[in-house]
């Protein structure tokens, strides 16, 4: 992968994890204000589902987060593109749709085929 190609992913990156963060900047203000002053118990109930929720979507960011990261890192190491598993290089393809990608698209497959299979 040559310099443009990395600089192109890496502001792609940089860019997905800017939002990220800053969503949940505003998931965390928005959560420190307190839900108790909803007096009909019907509204009080429907602000907690919908805290529970962002606190799920924030959770899967969370580990979204880390994979870009870890994208980023895997850029500064020169080991961005490369498969984890058979060592070839990953598609440029397969990484505009998914940057954070570890696996090649073969590997993928087999992989969950396999968790498919077994289940996990």
């Amino acid at each position: 992968m040559d310099q443009k190609e990395l600089e192109y992913f890496k502001n792609i990156l940089n860019g997905w994890l800017a939002e990220l963060l800053g969503q949940a900047d505003r998931t965390v203000i928005s959560l420190k204000e307190p839900g108790d002053f909803l007096p009909d118990p019907l509204d009080r109930a429907a602000y907690e589902t919908d805290r529970s929720f962002a606190l799920r979507i924030r959770d899967r960011e969370s580990f979204l987060i880390n994979k870009i990261r870890q994208s980023l890192e895997d850029i500064e190491d020169g080991v961005y593109g490369v498969c984890e598993s058979c060592g070839h290089e990953i598609s440029a393809k397969r990484l505009r749709a998914r940057p954070v990608a570890q696996h090649c698209i073969v590997c993928k497959t087999k992989m969950e085929q396999q968790e498919r299979i077994t289940g996990t």
